[in-house]
This record gives C-alpha cells, sequence and structure tokens, in this order.
C-alpha cells in the first residue's frame, strides 16, 4: 500500500508548471541539508568563555612584543610576521600551533564574533591570509606588514570589515 500511495504521489505534477513534485528522496535531502545547516550554525555560536590559561598567557606573550619589527617569515624573538607571532606567542604558553595562518585557521574551534574572547585568532581576507590575536575590547594584536612594528589596532578602524573568521585555540 505504502508504495503504490509513495507512486502515486510522484506522479501529481505542478499545476502551474507542469512539473513533477519532488520525490521522497529529493524532499528527504532538503529536509536533511536544513538540519544540517542549523547545526553548523550552532557550532558556530560557541558560548562566551572565559579565556584559558594557556590563551591570557599568550595575549601576555604577545603583548610583550609590541613594538618589534614585522618582517615575512619572522618567528621570534627578534622580528615576527603575523602568523609567526601567533606561534612564538602560543608557544610560550605551553601550546603549539602551526608556522602558517592557513594551517593556524584550521585549529581549535569557529567562535562567532558576538563570542570573541581574549586570546581568540582574528583571521582577515581570504585564504585566510593574515592573523591576530583577540584582545577583547574591539582590539587585537599583531604583526601587520613590512616596514610596520606588533602593534594594537581597533578592529572598527579598518579589519572589523575583512574577517574572515574567528578560532579558540588556547
Amino acid at each position: 500500500m505504502a508504495n503504490s500511495t509513495t507512486l502515486s504521489y510522484e506522479k501529481i505534477t505542478h499545476r502551474s508548471t507542469g512539473s513533477r513534485r519532488p520525490g521522497p528522496f529529493a524532499r528527504a535531502a532538503v529536509l536533511l541539508s536544513a538540519l544540517l545547516a542549523i547545526g553548523a550554525t550552532e557550532a558556530v555560536a560557541a558560548p562566551p568563555a572565559p579565556a584559558s590559561t594557556v590563551a591570557r598567557n599568550a595575549v601576555e606573550h604577545a603583548l610583550d612584543q609590541v613594538g618589534k619589527p614585522y618582517r615575512y617569515g619572522g618567528d621570534g624573538p627578534g622580528s615576527f610576521d603575523c602568523s609567526g607571532l601567533v606561534k612564538w606567542a602560543y608557544g610560550k604558553a605551553g601550546r603549539s600551533l602551526p608556522r602558517t595562518t592557513y594551517d593556524q585557521y584550521r585549529q581549535g574551534a569557529p567562535v562567532s564574533r558576538a563570542n570573541a574572547a581574549r586570546g581568540d585568532l582574528v583571521f582577515f581576507y581570504s585564504g585566510p591570509s593574515h592573523v591576530g590575536i583577540h584582545l577583547g575590547d574591539g582590539r587585537m594584536v599583531h604583526a601587520p606588514s613590512s616596514g610596520k612594528k606588533v602593534q594594537v589596532v581597533r578592529l572598527a578602524d579598518h579589519y572589523d570589515d575583512h574577517i574572515a573568521g574567528i578560532r579558540r585555540v588556547g
């Protein structure tokens, strides 16, 4: 009986277009996709949590580097590029991270902007191609680019419009 009901349902056409209604497998796929999307959204919105000891220490190590020169490929302690600063600061705090921004982006758990905490990694541009360490209050510490020094900046000044993602690794 169920088979004849299913077969007759699939043969019903839509009045305005004359096309067939989606079959049960197509409807199930759409429902499953919707449920997965809802679950993925909830995973991104991690609840706010106090910074771990590792994250707090990494922030302090990064802040101690403010004023040191940017150097492409620099991984400290005399000079840094953006991912080198993150790797070095977290390493000093006891958490090993990969060397490149791209590989660092695959670490930890995604966090929404609203739930970003001190010590979270903030990634920018496509790739992503830049990273800083979130300080809270709309600020981050980072090694910006050639000719500049490790500095603390406000995200709202430029970076807020270019965030590619935030990850909690500490």
